[in-house]
């Protein structure tokens, strides 16, 4: 039988995208991935002086969406530089709103809003349930942060039928408000299984009873100590293997959870701390498709405040930094930024310009943007591209057509706040932004390993780069 055989790392990672349909749930599994690695939690509310120890490994979350892990080099002194990747946990998608009970002909429905630029067609027609955080108060009146997935389908936004729009295969246009609302029961049904008398259960003055009692169930606590929740719909096909030759990973949230995931892995897996000069850091933001302006996102202080802290505080040695030993860190570090990219696609190759279409099994794409769009230079790419030559792993450019407008990452904005050198990466893939996006398999092996020798050589090969 013509099977071949599929590489393990594409296996892994798509245990790892079924196991997050949130930022929350990302977030989480990578904190799993870095405990099994013997990486220590630690807070950020906590003081560090003196925890911080040379080969130690660590991590801490923010909001529970936002992770920073990193490993502290053998022979780092403070202001030492950093060898830093960033991605970000979350994907496009519809979000549950504060006051999501509608109903309509018959019909119940959960109102949503839109969060990112999602493809929202492909929303229609899908077997959707809920994920995110809910907000539980315990026994004890304490209000605790609880992850919840349903994995059974509980919703649906139906198309119209062609019969009553003859229009449908020319132009599909919806209105986002009125007609991109998700089915959850039909009324007759809802009034049949309702739940008479009892207490009074705040989270039912805004959302369907029905709703909030299998949120209640799927985490084992009553309706009443739901306090309130983030929820984003996602689709309940899991990602898997496709192509004869099994070449493809077709799942959702591939941008940008398929480089959370490199960035993590290549942090576990990198060797030779004892004789590294530098801290090694991976930090996955929240809210990237939207901006980043928030607590937890890139344009925060969560990677500066992180870089100088670890800049000042005082070893378990006992050295401590200098005044300047933040600034003279930030002269010695790099940023990759890494977030997916776009392979050529053969029914739309036009869209490319035409020497430099990414495809996929071919590496990690090094995004490139005269208007600084992404914030990869010639210093920052030459990096990368010393590194994958050295260890024989592909890697590829990519810049837009003139006459396209460009995208852009967390690169540019933390490159000047920090005043870092920053490279733009990414994985190449299909259907950016769709509920179903395209991958190849190969591709996140090429993305662990790069990013896995820049975290092992970084720091020796930056010695030999002279520019100011």
């Amino acid at each position: 039988m013509f099977n071949p055989a599929i590489p393990q790392e594409a296996l892994d990672f798509i245990d790892f995208v079924n196991k997050s349909p949130s930022p929350f749930h990302c977030t989480h599994e990578a904190a799993l991935l870095l405990k099994q690695a013997g990486f220590k939690e630690i807070k950020e509310k906590d003081n560090w002086n003196g925890a911080i120890e040379r080969t130690g490994k660590y991590y801490f979350t923010r909001n529970g969406s936002s992770i920073v892990a990193f490993v502290v080099g053998g022979k780092f002194t403070p202001g030492n530089g950093f060898s830093i990747v960033g991605a970000h946990t979350d994907s496009p998608c519809l979000k549950v709103k504060p006051v999501s009970k509608k109903e309509k002909s018959g019909y119940l429905e959960v109102g949503v809003q839109l969060y990112g630029g999602g493809i929202w067609h492909t929303w229609f027609d899908r077997d959707l349930s809920v994920a995110g955080r809910v907000m539980v108060e315990d026994a004890h009146g304490m209000y605790r942060h609880t992850l919840v997935k349903v994995d059974r389908p509980l919703l649906r936004i139906p198309t119209l039928a062609i019969h009553l729009d003859r229009t449908a295969n020319d132009t599909f246009t919806f209105n986002k408000e009125t007609q991109l609302a998700p089915i959850l029961a039909t009324a007759t049904k809802a009034e049949l299984n309702k739940i008479e008398g009892g207490e009074h259960i705040e989270a039912e003055d805004g959302h369907h009873s029905l709703l909030v009692r299998v949120l209640a169930e799927e985490m084992g606590v009553k309706p009443s100590q739901i306090r309130d929740f983030e929820l984003a719909l996602y689709d309940t096909q899991a990602s898997t293997i496709g192509g004869v030759c099994n070449e493809f990973i077709f799942s959702p949230r591939l941008d940008n959870q398929e480089m959370t995931y490199c960035t993590i892995r290549a942090l576990t897996q990198a060797k030779n701390i004892e004789n590294d000069t530098n801290i090694r850091v991976g930090v996955c933001f929240d809210n990237e498709e939207i901006g980043s302006t928030t607590a937890h996102g890139a344009d925060s202080n969560l990677l500066p405040g992180t870089l100088h802290r670890l800049a000042v505080t005082k070893l378990a040695s006992g050295e401590v930094g200098s005044p300047t030993a933040f600034a003279e860190s930030m002269h010695k570090s790099i940023l990759i930024s890494a977030d997916m990219a776009h392979a050529v696609h053969p029914n739309y190759s036009d869209k490319h310009e035409e020497n430099h279409r990414p495809q996929m099994h071919k590496g990690t794409v090094i995004k490139v943007n005269a208007n600084q769009r992404y914030a990869t230079t010639a210093v920052t790419s030459l990096v990368l591209k010393e590194l994958a030559k050295k260890h024989v792993i592909p890697i590829q450019e990519f810049v837009v057509r003139n006459d396209s407008p460009c995208g852009s990452t967390i690169g540019p904005m933390l490159s000047a706040k920090l005043g870092l050198r920053t490279v733009d990466v990414g994985n190449p893939q299909l259907s950016m932004h769709s509920i179903r996006e395209v991958g190849g398999t190969d591709d996140v092996k090429h993305g662990i390993d790069l990013l896995q020798v820049f975290f092992e050589e970084f720091s020796e090969l930056e010695a030999r780069i002279v520019v100011d």
